[in-house]
């Protein structure tokens, strides 16, 4: 699995108008996305380290502080576009496969004990935030 994490002073994402997801104060906003070999086990090990990241202030981490956390679900994480100028797919695992490992990850999330927001999976989303530092970290699991 492959997350891009940023820290954030706010996070929101918007579908069809509609706020579904959206956090305040220090926190991270993470697109998640999964390839087709994925498995759930991968899911909790993003997360954990998600939680655990010290890459807030003072190097802290949302375990440290309470932080929330904003995850949004991003097939395009696997797009490979070294060939031409179309990327190509491929990589990223079909929704049927991608839905429950991202769902994974807010679970083992919250059950470390994290305020987690979501996007709404499969949907055209409005991603929307505050990037402080600014700071971003792409994670493989």
């Amino acid at each position: 699995m492959r997350a891009v994490v940023q820290r954030v002073s706010h996070a929101s994402v918007t579908v069809e108008g509609e706020i579904v997801g959206e956090i305040t104060g220090p926190g991270l906003m993470a697109l998640v996305g999964a390839t087709h070999t994925d498995t759930e086990a991968e899911a909790r090990r993003l997360a954990a380290k998600m939680w655990k990241l010290r890459i807030l202030d003072e190097e802290k981490s949302c375990s440290d502080i309470g932080a929330p956390l904003l995850v949004v679900s991003q097939f395009t994480l696997y797009g490979d576009a070294r060939k031409g100028r179309r990327p190509t797919w491929q990589a990223a695992a079909p929704g049927p496969v991608a839905e429950p490992l991202v769902d994974a990850v807010v679970k083992e999330l919250r059950e470390l004990g994290a305020h987690v927001e979501t996007g709404a999976f499969g949907a055209v989303m409005s991603v929307s935030l505050t990037n402080e530092g600014p700071f971003t970290v792409v994670l493989d699991v």
